[in-house]
């Protein structure tokens, strides 16, 4: 077993633990993302987000960001935040605005106050032959008999528009969202957005989250739901109500996309890191 150093953030209830690469033995492995997350044998988290130094110029580091399962997600919106928090924070860099690299590409954010970031996410598609092959050039389908808008922003979103605020506190979202992220349409699984409007610049979400579940709140899951409600004519600047509380997307008419919200540490500490993992982490 290794002793390392972790601190672990939480943005929105979006909870992660923040490791440096360079205090790590080796490679980090699903099963060892999966023991620190785990709510009773680790330390417990909703992903584990992995710094390392960046090989790009200008870049001051890359991020890989790790479900709670031990797969690989592509982008988060919350976890970037996290990790750009933490490094501001840490003195990885004192610019209020840089780069940092994550494998759906760069992403620029710029610091707003000692917990206020804005991320400039990139632009959003409608279609990916990889995520949603099947679809058309203007994301719309149809999945267990809901209508759906499909997003890609980093990683995939499924955007369900749904009558009324009551009926989205309603549902039962671990039982549908886990149908809809396994549906073939999705050869990689999708996230899930549910998301009612409020008034033009206003909706309620709750997000399905492929290898987490329902999540208090999800960046990407927010934005995913954001620019479903500027297609259907909502205006932009959306604030996106979620039951971590408030992000505000702006969604510019090319659907590139900025996100605005908070981030702040939770505690910080040393973990053994056990390979393999102790019994009951499956």
């Amino acid at each position: 077993m290794t002793l390392i150093a972790f601190e672990k953030w939480q943005a929105l209830g979006n909870d992660y633990l923040v490791l440096e690469a360079d205090d790590l033995p080796g490679p980090l492995t699903s099963e060892q993302v999966r023991h620190l997350c785990h709510r009773h044998f680790g330390i417990g988290a909703d992903g584990v987000l992995l710094l390392s130094a960046s090989g790009e110029p200008g870049y001051v580091a890359d991020l890989r960001i790790f479900n709670p399962d031990g797969s690989e997600a592509e982008l988060s919106g919350h976890g970037a935040r996290e990790a750009i928090k933490y490094l501001h924070r840490r003195g990885w860099t004192d610019r209020t605005q840089f780069s940092i690299g994550t494998i759906a590409g760069e992403i620029r954010p710029t610091i707003l106050d000692e917990t206020h970031c804005r991320v400039d996410m990139g632009r959003a598609a409608l279609r990916s032959a990889k995520d949603f092959p099947s679809g058309d050039a203007d994301g719309l389908g149809e999945v267990e008999g809901l209508r759906f808008q499909f997003v890609s922003i980093g990683n995939p979103q499924c955007a369900i528009r749904v009558d009324g605020v009551q009926a989205v506190d309603a549902m039962d979202l671990d039982a549908i969202g886990s149908l809809i992220q396994n549906s073939p349409l999705f050869p990689n699984r999708t996230n899930v957005s549910f998301y009612a409007p409020i008034d033009d610049a206003t909706i309620r979400a709750r997000i399905f989250e492929r290898g987490v579940g329902e999540t208090l709140s999800s960046g990407t899951g927010a934005t995913g739901a954001a620019v479903s409600h500027v297609l259907r004519g909502g205006d932009s600047s959306v604030t996106v109500k979620l039951d971590g509380g408030e992000l505000l997307v702006d969604v510019g008419e090319d659907l590139h996309v900025d996100l605005t919200g908070w981030a702040i540490p939770v505690f910080s500490g040393t973990v053994e890191l056990a390979d393999p993992a102790p019994p009951g982490i499956s």
